[in-house]
């Protein structure tokens, strides 16, 4: 089953061009904040102060553990924020296919709701505009059913519930 997102109807447009700054903006601040967690846990984990005291102490490991997956996890987010960089913010042109980089948005009962297809930070949620925008990657259920498809169609959500891709942008 795939969550909907609710957003009001009649709600202004999106614009693309700021909703992909946007996002840029959201993960560059969570790279900055990860980044000085990151380096914190590796100060931890090298500080001489924190070596074991008997052999049953394994605050040193723990330490390094926390800095190893913390600065994966800045590996990470430093792609996404390159790829994201990298993408453009310029409308597609009328009819044009789903593709990495567009802006979709589904109607359903309804409402409407907006999902950005990016490379990377699936799940990342920005409010742009009083319309909630959800970033989904082309591996995701949602994503994978949108690749390739146009505004007009019709793309099954939940057992006997269908979507209509409103626009792609």
């Amino acid at each position: 089953m795939i969550p909907l997102p609710k957003h009001r109807n009649g709600s202004p447009p999106v614009n693309k061009s700021s909703v992909l700054a946007q996002i840029l903006s959201v993960l560059t601040a969570e790279l900055a904040a990860l980044t000085r967690a990151a380096q914190g846990a590796f100060a931890a984990a090298t500080d001489p102060d924190s070596k074991a005291e008997n052999k049953y102490d394994t605050r040193t490991l723990e330490a390094s553990y926390v800095a190893r997956g913390q600065a994966q996890r800045v590996a990470e987010l430093q792609q996404a924020v390159q790829a994201f960089g990298a993408l453009s913010g310029h409308e597609l042109e009328s009819g044009a296919a789903v593709t990495l980089g567009a802006l979709v948005s589904l109607s359903l009962s309804g409402e409407t709701t907006y999902y950005f297809l990016g490379p990377f930070a699936g799940g990342t949620e920005i409010t742009h505009e009083g319309s909630e925008v959800v970033v989904i990657t082309p591996a995701s259920a949602l994503g994978q059913k949108l690749m390739g498809r146009r505004a007009g169609e019709s793309i099954p959500m939940q057992p006997g519930l269908s979507a209509r891709i409103a626009t792609v942008q």
